[in-house]
């Protein structure tokens, strides 16, 4: 039988957790820009037992994304892909987000599209906000879903006066990202393969204790007291869906956004 590769781009909290669940008997293909953290990363799983093979990456660049993509292949069957790499308003200007929470993802399902294997499944992670963010007119969102990944950022509503401050960004991006994850189901589908999106709300990462920090730590507080769950969200939140959409019982599941958001949304549009 064939060497399985699970291929988890992002060593924040919830790459990691993902990759702890996901990995175990599987080669691992543990990536980021950030070489320092992912050798940490790769370091602390090989401790722990795991198959590790570390590659830096560049989501932005499409030749860093198809090397990626060719080195998993390489490895084995790639059975499984989980893409978390992404930047919030805090921690990045406009361009960048749009590089990275945008482009990066139209990259990474082009490149891993035509590696994955039959059987195969991938997980992006959007955003709650991507719910949030007021909905893009048709034409948009068409444009979003199936332009060419190379045409995306030039795109004439995506421009620097358009698009006016990292939290604009944010949102157009992650909502963006379910477009692209519906129009990649097809193509994912003829290799027999399926791919869906998680919106994780407030999750206990450095990601989201820089939001909370942040000018809207306030709003983001208040948002989560009045959810259903009333609590902030943990990494095995996510990884536990994650394991859902990845696994078999998910099967007739594809191009499909999962709300993991403690019920912040639900409360917002029934309140």
């Amino acid at each position: 039988m064939a060497n399985e590769v699970v291929v988890v781009v992002g060593t924040g909290g919830m790459g990691v957790s993902i990759a702890r669940r996901q990995a175990a008997g599987r080669t691992l293909v543990l990536t980021d820009f950030d070489e320092k953290a992912l050798d940490a990363h790769t370091a602390t799983l090989r401790g722990e037992g795991y198959d590790v093979s570390a590659q830096p990456v560049d989501v932005s660049s499409a030749e860093s994304v198809a090397a990626l993509a060719h080195h998993a292949a390489s490895l084995g069957d790639v059975a499984q892909v989980v893409h978390t790499a992404g930047l919030s308003p805090v921690q990045a200007p406009t361009e960048a987000i749009l590089k990275v929470d945008l482009l990066g993802v139209a990259l990474s399902l082009d490149a891993f599209g035509e590696v994955i294997a039959d059987g195969g499944a991938a997980v992006v992670i959007a955003s709650m906000a991507g719910h949030m963010f007021p909905p893009l007119p048709a034409d948009q969102a068409k444009a979003l879903a199936t332009a060419p990944a190379a045409e995306l950022l030039d795109l004439e509503f995506l421009q620097p006066d358009v698009i006016t401050n990292p939290g604009h960004a944010y949102g157009i991006a992650k909502q963006a990202n379910h477009f692209r994850v519906r129009a990649a189901s097809r193509t994912w589908g003829a290799r027999g393969a399926r791919v869906n999106s998680i919106s994780p709300g407030v999750i206990s990462t450095a990601m989201g204790t820089a939001e909370l920090g942040g000018e809207s730590g306030d709003t983001m507080r208040g948002l989560i007291a009045m959810s259903g769950t009333g609590r902030v969200g943990t990494p095995t939140d996510i990884a536990d869906a994650a394991a859902f959409l990845l696994g078999p019982t998910s099967s007739f599941i594809t191009g499909a956004d999962l709300l993991v958001d403690g019920g912040v949304v639900a409360a917002i549009t029934s309140s």
